[in-house]
């Protein structure tokens, strides 16, 4: 079992990601469902998968979508990729540290944010910058200017009161006649 750290080995690997052209959505969802299983396998050095439910994880619907994505991650040294080729028998992965200084790192940013021990700290003094959406600052204006009782008064008017003639019929019938 590996020293993982969960959090910072997910940014690291969101960095790289960021930095990839190569990817598309669907190695990303197969890498994290990868990911996911690995965490469940305590960070385990290899472990074994099921491509029916790593397919179900990643939402990949389709089998050559699945190995034409584990196959080109594996090549892109994202993982070791060891299939079995027994359907009784799952796969073997062998998930890298990405928070590591040994090699797997990118850039030196990312290893300094992967071996860092302590937690970052923000000063209690630093203002807190909050960003208004300049699109929608003129709806609330014009809700507040706009006049409430006629919104009301229009909804009164489409309102049915149960023991009125609604539909208009007669309003002279007897209803103690037999019918």
């Amino acid at each position: 079992m590996e020293d993982i750290n969960y959090i910072k080995h997910l940014n690291a690997m969101f960095v790289h990601i960021s930095k990839d052209s190569r990817l598309n959505p669907t190695h990303i969802s197969l890498y994290m469902a990868l990911f996911y299983l690995w965490n469940t396998n305590f960070f385990r050095g290899e472990f074994y998968i099921n491509r029916d439910d790593v397919m179900k994880l990643s939402k990949i619907g389709s089998r050559t979508t699945y190995h034409r994505c584990i196959k080109e991650l594996n090549h892109w040294r994202y993982f070791d990729y060891l299939p079995s080729h027994n359907a009784f028998h799952g796969s073997k992965i062998r998930m890298f540290n990405f928070c590591t200084s040994g090699g797997q790192a990118m850039d030196s940013s990312q290893t300094k944010i992967c071996t860092s021990d302590g937690q970052a700290l923000v000063s209690i003094n630093k203002p807190i910058q909050t960003v208004t959406n300049q699109k929608n600052n003129s709806k609330s204006e014009i809700f507040k200017n706009s006049n409430f009782q006629d919104f009301q008064n229009r909804i009164k008017q489409h309102e049915v009161d149960q023991y009125l003639d609604n539909l208009k019929t007669s309003s002279d019938k007897n209803y103690d006649e037999p019918l």
